[in-house]
């Protein structure tokens, strides 16, 4: 370890040593400057000009930051060396070894600092794998896909020298007109927390650090607007927000970000009741909280419950906030001032700091034998998209896209006319999330190139489609004129069957239909887009529709007059190659909706989720039903059910019950059904959902194939929050739904919950155990 002035040998350099014990002796030894140096980050090249990549950003930039002056009392955190500009990876892996020479080189004890990026679909760097979007996670119902996408990613961020990914994304959909539902897994917190601990699980396999956000309640703000306020009450907060970050912290998660939002009047970022009481008292966690960038200070600037930056690092520290993000504004020379002064408690700076050194000690950042090259040094070159890692976004995103609805139009047969038209269809980005490094940074850089092969859907098509395939782009996504829409009108009159892509361009901050800050008024679809789809449709030739979208839309006006309609939730590089194996039937298409279409005229917020009068009723002329339903999606070749059991009609209200599905594929190819267990509770002390998921697995069988599949469900998972506000296990009837979606129920089996009525907390079992014979 390089130090300016070598530091005598102590506890908190014997890597035997347990690493908080390391933290507190290194602790001890600390000036004031030097521990709040641990608790910031440092955005190397924030701009202060144009649109940016975080908002606000360009209101906390400021001055161009003294790097020697700051370095000298060590630091907290790097933020996005990658992440910020395109770089070279390893030019980048170069940039970043130096800057670590410097920052432990500078400081007294010659701690390095820990460095984080994005890596919602792939590590945000410039080169490397873009995967499918979470959305499109949650149509896999596949957690082991999850998991392997997490560990490589894990692995490029290792490699690189990087130690913490700010992903994955648990808030559950609450409402579709929200911008960032693309970043979601989907709209049923057991979907979502499945999923998500199994991106943790493979994440955090390489020896990295994974974030859960946004904690919490950020995806259920008032009328879908971003940072709005959030409305909601304890027990939706206990049974709907909560249970995903249960899940993922029992897998070990190693750190958590605050939402951004207000819940009853207190932030997040400034509520102790939430960060800390909750998330340590309760759930027991004992990593790192950082803020969402700019949130301590906007607890100052736009919450307006602190009256200067210094009550900001009051209010955040004081909650639970460790380390502000993403770079010094509050967390300075601001705090040094404030706890010298005696506004701030220095103990609150030692509980931050000692979270901050006991994560760097177990990720070996306190090693004497630490070294600031990462792994990509020592190669001759360092390729992020390589063929395995292409393999398998093309195997996740082949999963995830969704057969709504098909008329036998798809697949595609031989030799036929094709028009390819929309505006979705020849356009690379059409593929991506608002978090891909080309929409979240390379946006800002449009002369660089996209930096990995993203072909389109028009591209794909042709390459393997036997005939001929004109185009037109019919209109832009918010734009168009009539002249565009009359030659794509004009090819589909041309051709035997018209694929539309329609859907949404991904951005930041009113940028993008879909994304960070680009909330929808409607659902309906953007633009001309919905007029370009009339004026095929009445062509009278098919028309076959094919969404790459964020969100769903509304398309009932318009599904009972399409041939066949296709969804793809930002499918990420591969999606093109994907979408155009469904169409052609090179592809089996398997996906499932992890969040609902709904109707004409739903209103919302709306989700599957609803007791039974926020479903359709007598009482009140809108039906906020679902146009497909949360669960759906069709195939060309499907599994054939069997009989569906359970081996006991007795549920013990500490024990467990075991579905068991008869399943066979009497067709010609590889089929598989996605097998989903449903509650049903028809009685309880508070209004509850009509269903809700407590188990899901996917089955793949080859022709000829036959199995049997089993769910085994504990009672806990039947726990409810109760008049009481604690979690409970009841007694009484309930009814476990097994289908291929949540309304396609093939079997309802009754049950009686008897034994002793129970109280279950944190502990309680979480998820259903799943197997096949």
């Amino acid at each position: 370890m390089t130090t300016s002035q070598a530091a005598p040998a102590s506890v908190w350099q014997d890597p035997s040593a347990a690493p908080a014990s390391r933290a507190a002796d290194l602790l001890e030894q600390m000036t004031l400057e030097e521990k709040v140096a641990q608790l910031y980050g440092v955005w190397v090249g924030l701009d202060d000009t144009g649109d940016g990549v975080a908002p606000h950003q360009h209101d906390f930039a400021g001055p161009e930051l003294d790097w020697t002056s700051l370095i000298a009392r060590g630091l907290g955190q790097l933020t996005r060396p990658f992440g910020t500009r395109p770089v070279e990876p390893r030019t980048g892996a170069q940039g970043l070894a130096r800057s670590q020479e410097e920052i432990t080189g500078a400081n007294r004890f010659g701690i390095p600092a820990l460095v984080h990026e994005e890596c919602l679909t792939g590590l945000t760097a410039w080169q490397a794998t873009i995967y499918p979007n979470p959305l499109c996670w949650g149509a896999t119902f596949d957690p082991s896909l999850v998991e392997e996408m997490a560990a490589r990613i894990g692995r490029s961020m290792q490699l690189l020298g990087v130690h913490q990914g700010l992903a994955p994304v648990l808030d559950v959909v609450r409402d579709l007109r929200w911008g960032r539902v693309e970043e979601t897994i989907g709209e049923d917190p057991y979907l979502v927390g499945e999923i998500a601990t199994a991106y943790v699980r493979g994440l955090q396999s390489a020896g990295v650090v994974a974030t859960l956000k946004h904690f919490a309640g950020y995806s259920a703000s008032r009328a879908a607007r971003n940072l709005a306020p959030v409305s909601i009450g304890p027990r939706e907060l206990a049974d709907v927000i909560l249970p995903p970050f249960e899940m993922a912290l029992a897998a070990g998660a190693r750190s958590v970000m605050n939402a951004y939002t207000d819940m009853d009047g207190v932030p997040a970022a400034a509520d102790e009741r939430l960060l800390t009481d909750l998330l340590r008292g309760t759930f027991g966690f004992e990593g790192t909280v950082v803020a969402d960038y700019f949130a301590v200070a906007f607890l100052h600037t736009l919450h307006n419950v602190a009256g200067t930056p210094a009550e900001a690092a009051h209010l955040a520290l004081l909650a639970g906030i460790d380390v502000e993000l993403p770079t010094v504004n509050c967390f300075g020379d601001t705090l040094v001032e404030a706890v010298r002064s005696g506004a701030v408690p220095e103990t609150l700076v030692d509980r931050a700091c000692a979270r901050v050194l006991t994560q760097k000690a177990e990720l070996g950042l306190l090693d004497p034998d630490w070294s600031p090259e990462p792994e990509a040094l020592a190669l001759a070159g360092v390729d992020l998209d390589d063929a395995e890692s292409r393999a398998l976004a093309r195997t996740i995103a082949e999963s995830s896209v969704v057969l709504l609805a098909n008329d036998g139009t798809l697949p595609l047969a031989p030799g036929r006319r094709i028009a390819v038209v929309g505006p979705r269809a020849d356009d690379s980005s059409a593929m991506l999330g608002c978090y891909s490094f080309p929409m979240h940074v390379g946006a800002q850089h449009p002369d660089v190139a996209m930096g990995v092969d993203v072909p389109t859907v028009l591209e794909s098509l042709r390459a393997v489609v036997e005939g001929q395939v004109t185009h037109a782009r019919g209109c832009g996504v918010v734009d168009g004129t009539d002249e565009e829409i009359a030659e794509a009108v004009a090819a589909a009159r041309g051709a035997d069957v018209c694929v539309a892509v329609l859907g949404d361009r991904a951005g930041l901050f009113g940028r993008g239909t879909s994304g960070e800050g680009c909330d929808a008024s409607d659902l309906r679809l953007p633009g001309r887009q919905e007029e370009l789809l009339e004026a095929l449709l009445a062509t009278g030739t098919p028309v076959v529709l094919v969404l790459l979208v964020g969100r769903p839309y509304e398309i009932g006006r318009q599904v009972e007059r399409l041939a066949a309609s296709v969804v793809g939730f930002f499918p990420g590089e591969e999606g093109g190659p994907a979408l155009a194996g469904v169409l052609t039937g090179a592809v089996n298409p398997s996906g499932k909706l992890p969040v609902h279409f709904p109707r004409e005229g739903a209103t919302q917020p709306s989700t599957y989720l609803a007791p039974p009068l926020g479903r359709k009723s007598e009482v009140s002329n809108i039906d906020p039903g679902a146009l497909f339903a949360f669960g759906h999606g069709t195939s060309y070749a499907s599994l054939d059910w069997g009989r569906v059991s359970v081996d006991t009609e007795v549920w013990a209200t500490d024990g467990t019950v075991t579905v068991s599905v008869e399943l066979s594929n009497a067709s010609d190819r590889e089929a598989s059904e996605v097998v989903q267990v449903y509650l049903n509770d028809p009685a309880a002390e508070v209004v509850r959902p009509v269903q809700q998921l407590v188990g899901a697995l996917r089955v793949r069988l080859a022709p000829g194939e036959s199995t049997v599949a089993h769910l085994q469900v504990h009672a806990d998972q039947t726990s409810y929050t109760g008049r009481a506000g604690r979690r409970i296990v009841d007694t009484g009837h309930v009814e476990l739904q097994v289908g291929a979606s949540s309304v396609d129920v093939r079997a309802a089996l009754p049950l009686e919950m008897t034994g002793e009525r129970r109280e279950v907390g944190h502990g309680r079992v979480l998820a259903a155990t799943s197997w096949v014979d």
